[in-house]
């Protein structure tokens, strides 16, 4: 079978493979990138990333897939679909929305190509999903600006706190933005 590879202008979007996780981490183990996410992880998140987002490919056929530029093959971080699985939350098992890019590509439109490319792969191989969510702490503002430049709307009735952190916590309110399929 041929590999999982979504192609846009400028990026591919695949599926995982054995060798991503040292250049990923490379890439997005950065306390600026991981300002929103707690802070940079140990080597053992990243291998425990690849194995669930591998598992989501196997199972669902989607995950939050590696994100390659065409022009000469760097790896620029993830971006893709699965589905929430915070138990307790209104979103859980939502279809969402999701992307991490390295902070040397932030601000070239990479992010929002990517996201956009997700959203459509979605609406074709997954019809019968009304709506992708996407969800980051209000003090995000570049991601939900984004989501905001991607069409979604902010649905306050669907934000939530994050089971990780306690309340109170900077990273404990979510709040939600989701994009619907309209007629």
């Amino acid at each position: 079978m041929a590999e999982f590879r979504i192609e846009t202008d400028r990026l591919i979007l695949r599926a995982w493979r054995a060798g991503d996780v040292d250049p990923l981490m490379q890439t997005l183990n950065t306390p600026t990138v991981t300002r929103w996410l707690d802070g940079p992880k140990a080597r053992d998140h990243y291998v425990a990333l690849h194995q669930r987002m591998a598992q989501g490919q196997a199972r669902d056929g989607h995950c939050f897939w590696i994100v390659e530029r065409k022009a000469d093959g760097a790896l620029l971080g993830l971006c893709g679909l699965r589905r929430a699985g915070h138990a307790g939350t209104p979103v859980r098992g939502m279809m969402e929305l999701g992307w991490r890019l390295g902070e040397a590509y932030w601000g070239q439109g990479y992010a929002k190509e990517a996201a956009q490319a997700a959203i459509d792969w979605c609406r074709v191989h997954r019809p019968e999903e009304a709506r992708i969510i996407a969800y980051t702490v209000p003090g995000n503002q570049p991601s939900w600006g984004l989501m905001i430049g991607l069409g979604m709307v902010r649905r306050p009735e669907l934000d939530f706190d994050h089971p990780a952190f306690p309340v109170g916590h900077i990273l404990c309110r979510h709040i939600v933005y989701a994009l619907d399929r309209t007629a």
